[in-house]
C-alpha cells in the first residue's frame, strides 16, 4: 500500500487521530511498538490562522515518529486552504482532513462529522486544500449524518475525484457517535467498488488482533486504523502486528513491564505540559489501561490513582499495585 511516495508495505495499522490523546509523547509510544503511522490531534483551521498558541503547539513534529499525518477542521474554505499552508510548513508527511468528529462543538456547527449534511461544501474544501498543497491530502469521514443518510459510497467517489491519495472510512454515523457496533459492509462496499482505486482505510471496533485480521480479510481495507483500544495501551500495536504476521498470540509481558511503560508515557506528559499538566493529561490512559481491568478490589486504588497530584505520588501509588495485589 502507498499514499504518495510512502510505501507501508503489507497490511499497516495506524494510530487514528485523537483529541486530547494523539499529542508527540503518545505517537512516539505508538511508533514505537510498531504504528506504521500515527496521527496528530486534529486542528482546529479557524485557531490555527488566528495563531493561538495552544493550537500551534499541536504542528510540533519529532523526525522519530515519521511518517505522520497532521489533521485539520474546519467549514470554510479559505480558512481550511489557510490552514493546510500552514500545516505544510511544518513538514508533515501527510494532510489529512477531519471529516468525522462527531462532538457537538464541531459537528454541530457544521464541521468535523456534521459536513456529511454539506456534501457539496465537502467535496469543494477538499478540493481547494488539495490544489493549495504540495504533500499528499487524505480525508477522514464517517458513513453519514444518521441511518437515513449513509451517503459514503457515492461520496467516496466524489472525495477520490478531488485529488486526495487516501480515504479513511470510521464505519459510524455522526448521530451514533461512538455508540453500537461499527458497521464495516459498506467500508468493504466503497473498498470493492470498481471505480476507487485509492487506498481505503477502516476504522472502528477494533480491538483485538484476531478483529484486526478479520477487517482486512472481510473488506479488503488497504488499512486499518486503531483509535479508541490504543489509550493507556500504546503496546497494542506490537500485539498486532505480531499476529498479523505469524497468526499467533504475542505472549503477555510481565506486569511490571506494562506499568512501567505507562510511567514513561507519564514522563513524556510531563515534559511536555510540566508536573501538573502532564499527569492530568495521563489520567485518561490511566482510566483506560486494560492492564488494571480485572483486578479484585480495585476501586480506591483507581481512584487514588486518578487524585494524585504530583509524579512521586503518582508512582508511589502505581508501584504499590504490584505488591499489594502479588501482580508479576
Amino acid at each position: 500500500m502507498k499514499i504518495g511516495n510512502i510505501e507501508f508495505g503489507q497490511n499497516p495499522v495506524f494510530l487514528a487521530p485523537m483529541e486530547d490523546v494523539t499529542d508527540v509523547g503518545f505517537r512516539l509510544l505508538c511508533k514505537q511498538f510498531g504504528a506504521d503511522m500515527v496521527y496528530t490531534e486534529f486542528i482546529s483551521s479557524d485557531a490555527l490562522i488566528r495563531h493561538v498558541n495552544k493550537t500551534q503547539k499541536k504542528l510540533e513534529i519529532d523526525q522519530r515518529e515519521r511518517p505522520v499525518a497532521m489533521q485539520i477542521y474546519g467549514r470554510e474554505v479559505s480558512a481550511m486552504v489557510e490552514a493546510a499552508k500552514i500545516c505544510e510548513e511544518a513538514k508533515p508527511d501527510i494532510l489529512d482532513i477531519n471529516f468525522g468528529c462527531p462532538v457537538k462543538k464541531v459537528a454541530g456547527k457544521g464541521a468535523g462529522s456534521g459536513m456529511m449534511r454539506t456534501p457539496d461544501l465537502m467535496v469543494e474544501i477538499t478540493r481547494e486544500v488539495v490544489k493549495a498543497v504540495n504533500i499528499p491530502v487524505t480525508v477522514k469521514t464517517r458513513l453519514g449524518w444518521d441511518n437515513d443518510s449513509k451517503i459514503i459510497v457515492e461520496l467516496a467517489e466524489r472525495l477520490q475525484d478531488t485529488g486526495i491519495q487516501a480515504l479513511t472510512i470510521h464505519g459510524r454515523t455522526r448521530a451514533q457517535m461512538y455508540t453500537g457496533e461499527a458497521d464495516w459492509s459498506l467500508i468493504a462496499e466503497v473498498k470493492k467498488n470498481t471505480r476507487m482505486h485509492i487506498p481505503v482505510i477502516g476504522n472502528g471496533d477494533v480491538t483485538s488482533p484476531e478483529i484486526c485480521r478479520q477487517r482486512f480479510e472481510e473488506t479488503g481495507v488497504d488499512a486499518v486504523m486503531i483509535g479508541r483500544w490504543s489509550i493507556g495501551n500504546p503496546w497494542i500495536f506490537e500485539d498486532v502486528k505480531h499476529f498479523l504476521a505469524t497468526n499467533e498470540q504475542l505472549p503477555n509481558k510481565p506486569f511490571i513491564w506494562y506499568l512501567d511503560i505507562l510511567k514513561q508515557m507519564i514522563c513524556n506528559n510531563i515534559e511536555q505540559a510540566g508536573e501538573r499538566g502532564g499527569i492530568i493529561h495521563s489520567r485518561r490512559h490511566l482510566a483506560a489501561s486494560n492492564i488494571f481491568k480485572g483486578i479484585p478490589d480495585f476501586k480506591q486504588t483507581r481512584v487514588a490513582m486518578l487524585r494524585a497530584n504530583t509524579q512521586e505520588e503518582l508512582f508511589g501509588i502505581m508501584d504499590s499495585v504490584s505488591e499489594r495485589f502479588q501482580l508479576k
